[in-house]
């Protein structure tokens, strides 16, 4: 080797006015939301243990440092090209520029844009400059919501992973303490770059780093000391045996679901407090279990009760064994329909992790497979009807914001017959603070002011996709939901019934601003596929002289809530027919689609989400 630097710097030294390149051979930009949310929680927690309100900003500097891993970067000429830890840096990049739209025009807000980009010539240019990614990074930076649906995969991942950190950033990290986060991320957050004169050299030293003397992970920490802990030799190699069986059939779900199903089990099943939601609170069972599961155990073997060799092999061969296999089944139900587990899937469309440890809490390894079912299902549910009324009051459900919640629930739920959980889930909702009508303390009106914006738009795609399969499935039609509800990307979209022309709504709203915010109303959107906003977005409604060129007749070719706007769509259709007689559900068609027509629809939806996120339906659970 030729000669070879390392040194350890702070993300300000690492980034400040830098330009990083990556060769064409790298690979895409692949961190998923779990990635992001380990980093913010990483950061925040360490953060959070020597933050003090009302501090001085000075006293940053004497905060706790932290190390975030390496980077390798070879030198040519006069580029430097990253040869590991493009995720990392791409990833610290959206959070800066996340941390620089938080703050704002604020007057102690911290200059962080050096960080993000270097300008040259008048024109930015991003610190790991890939010209691909280049406009989805300028629209992130201005606060666009950019248009990824065709572009690369790293471009779509780039701009989903922006969206996670906007969700996952805790509350209280923002607002007074933000600015002294800015500074002790930039400071005391440190990365070891590693740098080569040659590709050669810095590809030898990301192989010895990587393929030779692996750091154990935690997995491994905990196998180690659970198998220890088993004196007999038989039993030993039996719990190992089972061992090796589990992790195995976890990683053909994920590389990384063998952690996540222990994390699961243990949190779910064994995490006796949680961190108190206030600044300078110790991190309890719950978060420990997050971060280090394997010492946790080894802290906790008497309320575990791990007494003896026979208790850690039980622990292994029995417990781990049916836990991590209930994990593995919810994990494939979440992300496919499942016959029988469909709310599993419905809830892993809000993109809420927290509902696996809440499934594995109820359950019992003495409970029979319909048993099992019912329990996961009335969780599922519970959690469905949650969401669904969280969404339309605007109430968060990143991990930071529900965990506390959704931990005290996990606690009061273990262990329980099919019976006793409905009862306490059933009482739950009712103690949640909020429901379609709004939330308790009046803050938030439910679906009276719900619309669409750059945060709510994931929930909309959601309850519209239901909404949709459930009126086809109760007229009759055999649909399952996942034709219009797909984790990821999808053939619909969010359409506006009233294209975007305030001028053609003037008689009714004189301002394009009241046009346009009663526009996003929740009634007046459809979920339709995106060719039809292509080939007919920008029609008007109806037209009378011209009944065939507006909106509305082209909605009698598309979906069932689309077509119940015209009144055709009530004309020799025996199953809708039945349908609303049944339910009597206020459908109605609509010649036109003024103002009145939007309150109506909005009337129309919400008796529609009664009947879907009714909570009855947990009720239903122990009598099926």
């Amino acid at each position: 080797m030729k000669e070879i630097k390392g040194a350890a710097k702070t993300i300000r030294e690492i980034l400040k006015d830098q330009r990083y390149s990556i060769d064409y051979y790298q690979r895409e930009y692949r961190w998923q939301e779990k990635q992001a949310e380990e980093l913010i929680e990483d950061l925040t927690e360490q953060f959070l243990r020597s933050y003090k309100a009302g501090e001085s900003r000075e006293m940053v500097q004497h905060y706790e440092h932290y190390f975030l891993g390496s980077v390798i970067f070879s030198r040519r000429g006069n580029e430097t090209f990253i040869v590991d830890g493009q995720q990392r840096l791409t990833t610290l990049t959206l959070l800066l520029i996340l941390l620089h739209r938080r703050q704002g025009d604020r007057e102690d807000r911290v200059k962080l844009e050096d960080l993000i980009y270097a300008e040259r010539y008048g024109k930015r240019s991003f610190n790991v400059a890939v010209p691909e990614r280049g406009i989805v990074m300028e629209a992130i930076f201005k606060g666009d919501t950019p248009d990824v649906s065709d572009a690369s995969e790293s471009v779509q991942t780039i701009a989903a992973r922006y969206q996670d950190l906007e969700d996952l950033f805790p509350k209280e990290v923002d607002e007074a303490a933000l600015p002294f986060f800015c500074d002790w991320l930039i400071d005391n957050v440190h990365l070891v770059e590693i740098t080569a004169t040659t590709d050669e050299d810095a590809y030898t030293i990301f192989e010895t780093m990587n393929d030779r003397g692996l750091s154990l992970t935690p997995l491994d920490m905990l196998k180690g000391y659970l198998l220890a802990n088993i004196k007999d030799t038989d039993k030993r190699n039996e719990a190992a045996k089972v061992w090796r069986s589990r992790i195995e059939s976890l990683r053909k779900v994920d590389k990384e679901a063998d952690s996540d199903a222990v994390k699961t089990w243990l949190r779910g099943r064994h995490a006796q407090s949680v961190r108190e939601r206030h600044q300078g609170a110790e991190n309890q069972d719950f978060e420990r279990i997050g971060t280090e599961f394997h010492r946790w155990v080894g802290d906790n073997t008497k309320s575990l009760k791990l007494s003896n060799s026979d208790d850690v092999f039980r622990f292994v061969h029995d417990e781990l064994a049916f836990y991590t296999r209930k994990y593995e089944e919810i994990r494939r139900a979440s992300e496919a329909p499942v016959n029988g587990l469909e709310p599993v899937y419905h809830v892993a469309c809000y993109r809420f992790t927290l509902q696996f440890p809440l499934l594995l809490a109820p359950l019992r390894m003495t409970d029979d497979a319909e048993a099992i079912r019912r329990k996961i299902r009335a969780v599922a549910i519970f959690l469905d009807i949650l969401l669904a009324r969280r969404a339309v009051n605007y109430l968060s459900m990143t991990f930071s914001a529900m965990s506390y919640a959704m931990f005290l629930v996990m606690r009061d739920i273990r262990d329980k017959s099919l019976s006793e959980l409905v009862l306490i889930l059933r009482k739950k909702l009712d103690e949640q603070g909020c429901d379609f009508d709004g939330t308790k303390d009046g803050q938030r009106s439910g679906f009276s002011r719900f619309g669409l914006n750059q945060w709510s738009k994931l929930y909309i795609k959601v309850l519209l996709a239901r909404m949709t399969a459930y009126i086809e499935q109760e007229a009759g039609e055999t649909v399952n939901a996942s034709k219009y509800l797909v984790r990821g990307k999808s053939r619909f979209e969010i359409e506006h019934i009233w294209a975007n022309h305030s001028e053609r709504h003037i008689d009714e709203f004189p301002s394009p601003a009241e046009f346009a915010e009663q526009r996003d109303r929740f009634g007046g959107l459809l979920l339709l596929p995106k060719s039809f906003n292509a080939s007919y977005g920008d029609l008007p409604y109806s037209d009378p002289a011209n009944p065939n060129e507006g909106k509305l007749q082209h909605y009698l070719t598309q979906n069932l809530l689309a077509k119940s706007l015209h009144r055709q769509c009530y004309d020799h259709n025996p199953g809708f027919e039945q349908f609303i007689e049944l339910s009597s559900i206020p459908f109605k068609p609509h010649e036109q689609f003024k103002k009145q027509d939007l309150d109506e629809r909005t009337k129309l939806y919400r008796a529609i989400a009664d009947r879907i996120w009714d909570p009855d339906l947990l009720l239903a659970e122990v009598v099926q």
